[in-house]
């Protein structure tokens, strides 16, 4: 890969996991609900997860979906499904100002896991791993598809990391029960806003 391809990609990589998604509007709304030890497996989950996916997809999984077309109406159906469903749960997440624990707390941190099984229903992420290996592995090698997949890797955490600690700072901010649920209404609303790609 020539340097201008390879900067080609690390600037497409920042851009993509830096602006708004849903991965990144769930991880601002868990560092503002739960702080920064609690969404820490969610972090992980999201930056080990797509970077997996990204290896997966270039080394054939694509070819199944070549293969089985109605795949892709699937896995739309279930991309919207869960994405309602996610927006449903950041709504009610938390009744407590800064993350604070009570007896009335419903709401859970994504776990590990999650983020990583998440990342196969994100529609933003299935974009960012097509385009990154259609433009910059379009022979699918398998250096041309680790090297997209690292790059991703080393560009990526840094990115959602800095959302994460957006909705730290948020906590100074929702310091009451009223404000908490306004931010977390706002963020299930933007997620379900994030689904406009899929419709087109």
């Amino acid at each position: 890969m020539s340097y201008e391809l390879f900067a080609g990609l690390a600037m497409f990589s920042f851009v993509s996991s830096i602006t708004p998604g849903p991965n990144n509007l769930m991880l601002m709304a868990s560092g503002a609900n739960f702080g920064l030890a609690r969404t820490l497996p969610h972090m992980a989950g999201v930056a080990l997860g797509f970077t997996g996916m990204v290896v997966l997809v270039g080394l054939g999984l694509l070819g199944l979906f070549d293969a089985y077309p109605v795949s892709y109406d699937v896995l739309k159906v279930c991309s919207i499904a869960y994405l309602l469903y996610l927006a449903w749960k950041i709504a009610t997440a938390s009744s407590n100002p800064a993350g604070e624990e009570s007896e009335e707390s419903t709401g859970t941190p994504m776990t590990f896991v999650q983020a990583v099984l998440f990342q196969w229903v994100n529609p933003k992420a299935w974009t960012m791993a097509l385009t990154a290996l259609s433009v910059y592995a379009p022979d699918q090698s398998l250096l041309a598809v680790l090297l997209v997949a690292a790059v991703f890797g080393a560009i990526n955490l840094p990115c959602i990391s800095v959302w994460t600690l957006a909705g730290l700072q948020l906590q100074r901010v929702l310091t009451s029960r009223r404000r908490l649920v306004a931010f977390n209404v706002s963020m299930a609303l933007l997620l379900v806003v994030s689904l406009y790609p899929v419709f087109l």
